[in-house]
């Protein structure tokens, strides 16, 4: 299956260009258009905003440019822009006042006021999540191997550092749980699904974190697209069930996930297989047990380690390779779960820094700026392997300064750094 974008840009395709892929005007028009909605009730409930007046399309583009400005140079708050502290940037700060960004700032919606007919909990942002989704599916396809996890969105570790207890203790926790499904070979991500932490239900975050099952249901949301593609799904063991892969096995999906006795739902599974074998065993030995198409493989190394997989034969040999060790046999499938699972961390390791380090108190904008931050990722992954990389070779770094500089309307656009 061959992975590639499925729309050949041009050699002068700008970082826009790639961005508008996935958030084109027509999104940006109906942000403008909510957002003057949204200010035009919000002032009839409340009283006239004289320094209020409506937003344009420019502006909503600026808008969007100094918020993706902070994933590049991680200032805490974008109003630092226009501070005169280490964060200023004096060369975008005059593209806007500070006043300005604040009231557009203050009224933005993606849906000003909820339809009657409307019962979901993130209606003020899944029509823009349903538009990113669209974008992800027509403009790429992705390998036949891929992963479902949890992408490192955590808060910026150097601001972290230099945090005291107090100031941690006051940030406030976020509502809800970010999964993607994403290609291990180039690490796009092809889908994004949200759980909302919402009170303390059956299906609240909390409990998302302790039931198997409610991480198969995430697991069912996020593959529901990839049905019929033969894809091969790599699971952590939240995910990994019997029950589950079976399930994904009759709709043309194949599994392989790591199996935990704590974290796993193991119905179904043989008994003699979840205990440790009282028997020392040395590195790379390994016990099979087979069900059809479905083999549970326990595989030695250093500790006992659990594989359910459909996806691989289990008498394919494999080998890790480990620097001090050497090699060390081990079954395909643990093989291959192993190498794809190194490049998603070393996809979080790279892309991970570059998300929007804007923390809004409202949840809604919180998955708003996180899904900007993978769109502007996917942007740039399509970028790299377009004909256009090969002309200007931006880093990741360069593309953001670039797109930043284009959605701000200023004329030079090549990168500082």
């Amino acid at each position: 299956m061959k992975t590639c974008p499925t729309r050949k840009m041009p050699l002068t395709a700008s970082a826009m260009d790639f961005f508008q892929l996935f958030v084109p005007d027509n999104v940006l028009k109906n942000m403008v258009v909510q957002t003057n909605m949204y200010a035009k009730k919000y002032q009839e409930r409340f009283g006239s905003d004289d320094a209020w007046i409506d937003v344009t399309l420019t502006e909503m583009k600026a808008f969007l440019g100094y918020m993706i400005s902070t994933s590049i140079h991680h200032c805490e708050s974008v109003l630092s822009i226009w501070s005169s502290g280490f964060y200023s940037n004096k060369s975008i700060a005059l593209i806007m006042t500070q006043s300005r960004f604040e009231k557009i700032l203050k009224y933005f919606h993606i849906v000003a006021f909820r339809s009657s007919q409307t019962t979901h909990s993130l209606y003020k942002i899944q029509p823009f999540l349903d538009s990113l989704q669209n974008g992800f599916d027509s403009a790429f396809r992705p390998s036949q191997a891929q992963v479902l996890h949890e992408p490192l969105i955590d808060e910026d570790p150097v601001f972290i550092a230099t945090c005291t207890e107090r100031e941690l203790r006051k940030r406030k926790k976020r509502k809800f749980s970010l999964w993607v499904r994403q290609c291990s070979s180039t690490g796009f991500i092809c889908q994004i699904y949200v759980h909302l932490k919402e009170g303390s239900g059956a299906d609240g975050l909390d409990a998302l974190k302790n039931k198997p099952q409610l991480h198969s249901m995430v697991a069912k949301s996020l593959c529901q697209n990839a049905s019929g593609k033969n894809y091969i799904i790599f699971t952590g063991p939240s995910i990994t069930s019997l029950n589950l892969f079976e399930e994904f096995e009759k709709q043309g999906i194949y599994c392989c996930g790591l199996l935990s006795t704590r974290k796993s739902d193991c119905t179904g599974l043989p008994p003699s297989m979840l205990n440790n074998s009282a028997t020392p065993q040395s590195r790379g030995q390994y016990r099979i047990r087979m069900k059809g198409n479905m083999s549970l493989i326990c595989w030695y190394n250093k500790g006992h380690f659990r594989f359910l997989t459909n996806a691989y034969s289990p008498v394919q040999q494999g080998v890790i390779i480990k620097r001090k060790s050497g090699e060390i046999p081990c079954p395909l499938a643990v093989e291959a779960f192993a190498a794809h699972l190194s490049y998603i961390c070393k996809y979080d390791d790279k892309y991970s820094k570059y998300f929007i380090s804007h923390k809004p108190n409202k949840t809604w904008q919180q998955v708003f700026w996180f899904a900007i931050s993978i769109a502007i990722n996917n942007a740039y992954i399509l970028y790299k392997m377009s004909e256009a990389y090969h002309v200007t070779r931006y880093s990741r770094a360069q593309f953001g300064e670039r797109l930043v500089k284009e959605l701000l309307g200023l004329e030079d656009t090549s990168p500082t750094h």
